[in-house]
C-alpha cells in the first residue's frame, strides 16, 4: 500500500471482529501488545512471536489500559478506576470519580512518562442529546485523582511530547487536537491552543501517539485514515487502510519501529463489513519511523 509515493507494508495481525478495539499499549518487559474490545468486554494480549492473541473478559465495558510496574494492569471502565489481576481476571477498585453521572463512562487514555495513569470520560446515553459532561483524569501513583480538563463531550488523542513539555488531547465531538503546555513534575496542564483542525476533511481523531521525532500519529475514524504531524502541526503523511474505523494506535515491536492501530466493527451493516472484511482486526503497521518506550503506571 502507498502513502505519498512509498510502500507501507499494512499486514492483519489478528483477525479479532472486534466492536471497538481501543488502548493499544505495548508491554517492552514481556514484548507483547495489550489492547482492549470496549464493547466486547474484553482485555486482548497479543504475542507477536507466538501469533497468540489471549483475552480476559470483564464485567463492564474498558475504556484504557496501562502495564502496573508491580505486575497486572491499571483500567478505567464504566466505574472508575481499577487494578486487574490478568493471572485471575480480578478486579480491585481504586476510584471513581464519576460516579455521580449516570450518562458517562471512561474512555480513551495512557500513562505518562512519569508513571502516572490518565483516562478522560465521555458522554454515552443515546437517546438523549450529546452533551459535554466528560473530564479528563489523572491517577497519581499515591492514588490520587485529579480533574485537569472538563467540559468534554468524547475523550480522545492523549500523548505526551518526547520531553513531556507538551499535552496533546482532543474531544471527539470537535475536529480538535489541542497542545497543552505540560508540567512533567506536576502533572499539570495550562495554555490549550489548537494543534490539528481536520475540519478540512470533516474529520475528528481518535487514538493517538507519538514517535521518537515528535511527530504525533492520529487515526481517524470514519475516514479509514492514520495522519502524521510534525510538533509544528503540519501534516507530513496520511496512510489509507483496509478498513474505514481505525480507533487507536501505539509502537510497538523490539525495535519499537511498529505502529499498531486497532479498528471497529460497530454499526456497520452486513454489506458494509463485506466490502471490509478485515474491519475489527488488529493492524501491524511498518512506517520506518519508531517510537518510544511507554512507561508502565508506578501506583
Amino acid at each position: 500500500m502507498t502513502d505519498g509515493g512509498s510502500m507501507v507494508e499494512i499486514e492483519c495481525v489478528v483477525d479479532a471482529g472486534a466492536l471497538l478495539g481501543e488502548s493499544t499499549y505495548w508491554d517492552p518487559e514481556d514484548q507483547v501488545l495489550w489492547w482492549i474490545d470496549i464493547y466486547g468486554k474484553t482485555v486482548h494480549c497479543f504475542d507477536p512471536d507466538t501469533r497468540i492473541d489471549q483475552t480476559i473478559t470483564l464485567p463492564e465495558y474498558p475504556g484504557c489500559l496501562a502495564v502496573r510496574e508491580i505486575g497486572g494492569l491499571v483500567i478505567s471502565d464504566v466505574n472508575g478506576f481499577h487494578f486487574l489481576d490478568t493471572a485471575t481476571g480480578a478486579l480491585q477498585a481504586i476510584i471513581d470519580p464519576e460516579a455521580d453521572l449516570a450518562d458517562t463512562r471512561f474512555n480513551d487514555g495512557k500513562t505518562d512518562r512519569q508513571g502516572r495513569f490518565w483516562s478522560g470520560s465521555m458522554w454515552e446515553a443515546p437517546p438523549k442529546a450529546p452533551e459535554k459532561i466528560g473530564s479528563l483524569y489523572r491517577l497519581d501513583t499515591d492514588l490520587t485523582c485529579h480533574k485537569i480538563v472538563d467540559g468534554v463531550g468524547c475523550s480522545n488523542g492523549l500523548a505526551w511530547s518526547p520531553d513531556s513539555r507538551a499535552m496533546y488531547y482532543t474531544d471527539s465531538h470537535t475536529p480538535i487536537v489541542w497542545a497543552f503546555d505540560f508540567d512533567p513534575v506536576s502533572g499539570e496542564a495550562e495554555n490549550r491552543r489548537t494543534f490539528v483542525d481536520l475540519s478540512f476533511m470533516n474529520g475528528i481523531v481518535d487514538g493517538a501517539t507519538v514517535d521518537e521525532e515528535g511527530c504525533y500519529w492520529l487515526t481517524v475514524p470514519f475516514k479509514g485514515k492514520v495522519m502524521r504531524y510534525d510538533p509544528s502541526g503540519k501534516l507530513m503523511r496520511t496512510i489509507d487502510l483496509p478498513t474505514d474505523l481505525p480507533t487507536c494506535c501505539e509502537f510497538g515491536g523490539p525495535n519499537l519501529d511498529i505502529l499498531y492501530v486497532t479498528t471497529a466493527t460497530l454499526r456497520r451493516s452486513p454489506q458494509e463489513l463485506k466490502d471490509q472484511p478485515l474491519a475489527g482486526g488488529l493492524f501491524a503497521l511498518h512506517v520506518g519511523v519508531k517510537g518510544l518506550p511507554l512507561v508502565p503506571f508506578r501506583g
